[in-house]
């Protein structure tokens, strides 16, 4: 049997996955595996709150490629465009060369960006949580705001940088805010001349409550344990401006405010949109089986793919989590050796196994399989979730061990002060490749 060349695009938590249930599956004779991807890494995004508060080290979520993958081909890059048609991913490298990938079977996982909207000021002075950069960049500003308001006589620029707003009231804006709330509030020891009642986090949700998915149960917990620690939740308005130092909302009160942190949703990865293909609410259309329909070489699957949800039916997708992502890879991987060795596809079904919100040192929230848990045990269970998934070893030594030296030993509350010059906004973290138009695929692809 002639080698097949198969190419994943993304090295997300489904193009990771998928990438390993691949090499378990193939042997080197029977495929050529190349991975596109731009990091050497897989993040472990539900972790990024735990960096941002300093719980957790930056590269203890980082799970390296080159150590994890023994035979896959690493592209250094980012995909800008791919003719299905001609069967070729053109990979813009980070060194800015522009190279074609050929291939015969292709997986797409580019995965998210974080979703945006036309608001005056947001990508100049709003702050992301989507990669590590952000996460680190985030601690440093919020140290930062502290040690300037403490050295300031100036009241109204102390009340700015004492105000810190997160905007989305879903599961990272809400751990991003409990986290760093724990994180100020710990600090103002160290700063004396802050007045503690200044230092204050607002949450802002267009929603009428907090994590709809969790229920109205631990929706309203978890809503009680952030309004316990001070934390002032908007729900039902959104953002109309942002400047350097104040952050208006739609019901027109303006808040004084540095620190705007924008977690409101995700959309899928433009290089959706530039492939032609059909889509379903921005992500691509695929079958159960995660092909697009009438095609056995082209897969799609993780939060830019809108996959079947067969198990709630009428017409649902799967959510864009790494629950059904993780678990999508291996139907994936499956149908990808499938059409290359012309045996059947299987379909992709899971039940929903429940969700977990760290709120900080040992509060959380809960529901596992159903049953609704909060505080404690919630939180063992919601640590245990995440060392479970890491997908190595080293990765569950770091980061319990992280956990447990945070516990024992606190915060010292370093800046890193590598930001010098960059502000740290969506518009230096959170920018994409100038995608290929159709015109320009086609071109590129002839060459």
């Amino acid at each position: 049997m002639q080698q097949s060349r198969v190419v994943v695009v993304g090295a997300g938590f489904a193009g990771f996955e998928t990438v390993r249930h691949l090499e378990r599956s193939l042997s080197a004779q029977d495929a050529d595996i190349t991975l596109i991807s731009p990091g050497g890494y897989m993040l472990y995004l539900p972790l990024l709150p735990h960096v941002a508060a300093g719980v957790i080290s930056s590269r203890s979520i980082a799970v390296p490629l080159y150590r994890m993958l023994k035979r896959t081909h690493i592209v250094p890059g980012g995909a800008i465009g791919v003719d299905l048609d001609a069967r070729v991913c053109v990979v813009r490298k980070i060194t800015g060369e522009v190279v074609n990938v050929a291939y015969d079977h292709i997986v797409l996982a580019p995965g998210s960006v974080t979703r945006t909207f036309d608001i005056p000021g947001l990508d100049k002075y709003g702050r992301g949580m989507k990669n590590l950069a952000e996460a680190v960049a985030l601690r440093d500003h919020v140290i930062a705001q502290l040690e300037l308001a403490n050295s300031s006589s100036d009241e109204s620029e102390r009340r700015a940088r004492c105000q810190f707003v997160v905007v989305g009231g879903g599961y990272a804006g809400v751990e991003t805010a409990a986290c760093l709330e724990m994180v100020t509030t710990s600090a103002l020891d160290h700063f004396p001349r802050l007045d503690p009642s200044q230092v204050r986090w607002t949450v802002v949700d267009v929603a009428p409550r907090l994590m709809p998915e969790l229920g109205e149960n631990l929706g309203r917990a978890a809503l009680e344990i952030l309004a316990r620690r001070g934390v002032d939740v908007r729900l039902g308005t959104s953002v109309s401006e942002v400047t350097e130092d104040a952050v208006t909302l739609t019901s027109g009160d303006v808040l004084p405010c540095r620190t705007l942190v924008w977690t409101a949703g995700v959309a899928a990865s433009p290089l959706i949109a530039a492939l032609g293909a059909e889509t379903v609410r921005g992500r691509l259309a695929v079958g159960a089986d995660l092909a697009i329909p009438g095609r056995q070489d082209v897969f799609g699957l993780g939060d830019a793919a809108a996959v079947p949800d067969l198990d709630k039916g009428d017409g649902a997708v799967c959510p864009p989590t790494a629950q059904y992502a993780m678990r999508q890879a291996k139907v994936a991987a499956h149908n990808v050796v499938a059409a290359i060795k012309n045996k059947p596809f299987k379909e992709f079904r899971h039940k929903d196994l429940g969700l977990v919100v760290d709120l900080g040192g040992t509060e959380a929230v809960a529901r596992p399989l159903g049953r609704e848990l909060r505080g404690l045990p919630a939180q063992a269970i919601t640590r245990g979730y995440h060392l479970m998934a890491l997908p190595s070893f080293r990765a569950r030594a770091r980061v319990g061990a992280n956990w447990t030296l945070h516990a024992v030993a606190g915060d010292d509350f370093v800046r890193l002060g590598f930001l010098s010059g960059r502000t740290g906004a969506l518009s230096d973290f959170e920018h994409t490749h100038a995608y290929l138009s159709r015109e320009e695929l086609a071109q590129q692809t002839r060459h």
